[in-house]
């Protein structure tokens, strides 16, 4: 009985999690459009990129404004991008999931700051071929202090001084404490596509991962752990194989086609938050 009203306390909370979600998208996407171009992301207010105007309240609600508009400044006429409402409603869906998944808890909180990087990294990657530092820095840093905070120190402490510094050791305490989980994944996320971008530039005598790429999967390793780095490359990988065949079929172009990877590692990353990667060994 319990459970069920807790549960039904949470389906409340989907729609106005959706609306926050939704508000939230609005500022990600200043953060899409201004970040590539090393603008602030708190000054000046919005605008339009056309004709500088500045975007009045009533203009600037999420989804709603765009329909009314329907899509076009209303001073110039430009064309206001589809990727606004997008980014709202991605958001919006997002945060409505996490509550749904997660209810209202400081691992919600964690989740949504992370997903919603991820979101902006997303779309920047596919329109600019870019992951700005920005956002993956401060990323691994959230990430190792979210995982120190949760870490029980007094079982820490009483395991340190026996603690031996081999593989099977650091596997083993990865389970027990996040902390050593999150530095574990730092450093594998980024060795693991670090190595990989080596050898095929070693080979191909061309880049192949851009270190955009490596940055961003330490970041994902701090925040998810080492467990889902695996994951997240084996998704993102198989996703991307096929999303970029289907493209390169599409347009009947060669197989240097540039397809960036970012998105396919959010997307990965995403489906792990919501499902532990399908627990399976993961």
């Amino acid at each position: 009985m319990e459970q069920a009203i807790v549960y039904s306390g949470f389906s409340a909370l989907i729609i106005p999690a959706f609306i926050f979600g939704s508000i939230i998208g609005s500022f990600l996407n200043v953060c899409i459009y201004r970040l590539p171009r090393r603008g602030s992301i708190i000054y000046p207010s919005s605008h339009c990129p056309s004709c500088r105007t500045p975007i009045k309240p009533y203009d600037n609600i999420p989804i709603i404004s765009y329909l009314i508009l329907l899509g076009r400044c209303r001073r110039c006429g430009a064309r206001i991008s589809l990727t606004y409402p997008i980014v709202e409603i991605l958001s919006g869906v997002v945060s409505a999931l996490i509550v749904w998944r997660f209810g209202i808890t400081p691992k919600s909180l964690f989740y949504l700051i992370f997903l919603f990087s991820l979101i902006v990294v997303t779309i920047i990657d596919l329109e600019h071929r870019i992951i700005p530092d920005v956002i993956t820095l401060p990323g691994i840093a959230l990430g190792l202090i979210y995982n120190a905070l949760i870490t029980s120190w007094d079982g820490f402490a009483s395991v340190l001084g026996s603690f031996q510094f081999t593989l099977s050791e650091i596997l083993r305490t990865s389970d027990e404490f996040n902390i050593i989980n999150s530095i574990f994944g730092i450093f594998l996320g980024g060795g693991v596509l670090y190595l990989i971008g080596f050898i095929y530039e070693f080979i191909k005598k061309r880049e192949g991962i851009g270190m955009g790429d490596v940055k961003l999967l330490a970041m994902i390793g701090a925040y998810l752990g080492w467990k889902a780095v695996f994951f997240v490359i084996f998704i993102g990988s198989v996703v991307g194989v096929i999303v970029g065949v289907s493209i390169i079929l599409f347009r009947g172009g060669g197989l240097k086609y540039e397809i960036p990877f970012g998105p396919f590692l959010s997307l990965a990353s995403a489906l792990y938050c919501f499902t532990n990667g399908f627990n399976f060994g993961f």
